[in-house]
């Protein structure tokens, strides 16, 4: 009989990572069935998406409640197809709000429930481990610190590495970079990333064009670049600019190649998010940012449980990159910051070393790893 896999990934990191890993089982099962709802990646690896990944793409809390009743149906819908035809296994990618939900629900009916990427209860909510406990059967975990959390909760646990530190270079090649986006060797530059979100490039491109002024007057040398995810972000960063009476600035925006524009910047100034995460790949000197609205923050505040929100600092369990958050977050101390790294070689060294040793303790081969942990539940045999 064939295998079947049903898969559930939302938005465009869950639709690659999981395409990574359709590609990764298909050659330990090359007749295998993936069905359910997925993007166009992991469509090009011969998923069959009864249902788009962006329809579960939401922005906010505001955009999920508005949309609850949609996304509901969606998932009520795929329930049934399961519970009709249960398939051999289900894999919920990231999207832990909605996949939880599934997951209990198939582990009930007796189907493996997988879930790849573990939650960030180690962050906040950390209330959401018991209801993990009842709700997945095997956890695969990116970072190496969260396997001890669900360890003696009855969850299988499997630490798979991060496929960012599979596909970026141990050592990047600035030069060889800088060449192929025509900039300079040798002259400084800084790369700055407002975000992939409107809401973000909203909240933080005004203050990143604001802090590039103020290292202008005292650097004139600097030249700046924005990759910018989207046409709507790009004309939100445009506007901002024109706003500030700053368009006469040495900032070259590009349209995508945030890899690119790290790897060829002297230092960056980066959104909290998974870029912060890419840019200590890339070895990578940084300052992280971020702001929201007032209460918003005010709740994430009081649900954190770290010290810091930047995964290299979270990743490396102390302070080796600024955090300048919320009203923190001005220009003169952003500015501040980012020059320090300018000014400072043997403390960019010593990043580059610890960024390198976090790197090696990353690269594990996520997608063979993930798939020699799933293989188990569908054959009894293992990679």
């Amino acid at each position: 009989m064939v295998i079947r896999i049903a898969m559930v990934a939302g938005e465009a990191s869950g639709d690659l990572l999981a395409s990574h890993l359709i590609r990764a089982l298909r050659r330990h099962l090359p007749e295998v069935e993936f069905y359910g709802i997925g993007g166009p990646k992991m469509q090009r690896e011969g998923f069959n998406a009864h249902w788009p990944s962006e329809r579960l793409a939401v922005h906010g809390y505001v955009d999920a409640l508005k949309r609850y009743r949609e996304l509901s149906s969606i998932r009520r819908g795929l329930l049934a197809e399961m519970l009709k035809h249960p398939p051999d296994a289900f894999i919920g990618v990231d999207a832990p709000d909605f996949n939880l939900w599934l997951e209990a629900r198939m582990k009930k009916a007796g189907v493996p429930a997988i879930h790849f990427v573990s939650p960030s209860i180690w962050a906040w909510r950390a209330g959401r481990l018991e209801n993990i406990v009842r709700s997945v059967t095997h956890m695969l975990c990116l970072f190496p610190f969260e396997p001890a959390l669900y360890e003696g909760r009855g969850i299988d646990v499997t630490y798979v590495g991060h496929p960012f530190a599979d596909e970026l270079p141990l050592h990047p090649d600035r030069e060889t970079i800088r060449e192929q986006l025509a900039l300079p060797v040798e002259q400084p530059i800084i790369a700055l990333l407002p975000g992939s979100r409107q809401s973000e490039v909203r909240n933080l491109g005004p203050v990143f064009i604001e802090t590039a002024k103020l290292i202008i007057e005292r650097r004139p040398e600097v030249r700046f670049i924005v990759p910018l995810a989207t046409r709507e972000t790009r004309q939100l960063f445009e506007q901002a600019l024109h706003d500030a009476g700053a368009s006469e600035l040495p900032i070259r925006m590009l349209f995508g190649h945030a890899v690119e524009a790290m790897t060829a910047a002297d230092a960056v100034l980066v959104a909290s998010g998974t870029a912060s995460l890419e840019a200590a790949l890339l070895k990578r000197p940084m300052v992280i940012s971020y702001r929201m609205g007032k209460w918003q923050y005010r709740l994430m505040k009081r649900m954190a449980y770290l010290p810091w929100v930047g995964l290299p600092n979270i990743l490396c369990r102390e302070s080796v990159v600024p955090e300048l958050l919320q009203d923190d977050a001005t220009p003169e101390k952003l500015a501040e910051a980012l020059e320090s790294w300018l000014d400072d070689t043997d403390r960019r060294r010593a990043l580059e070393e610890r960024f390198m040793a976090l790197h090696l303790e990353l690269r594990q081969g996520t997608a063979e790893k993930a798939a020699a942990a799933i293989l188990p539940y569908v054959t009894g045999i293992r990679a």
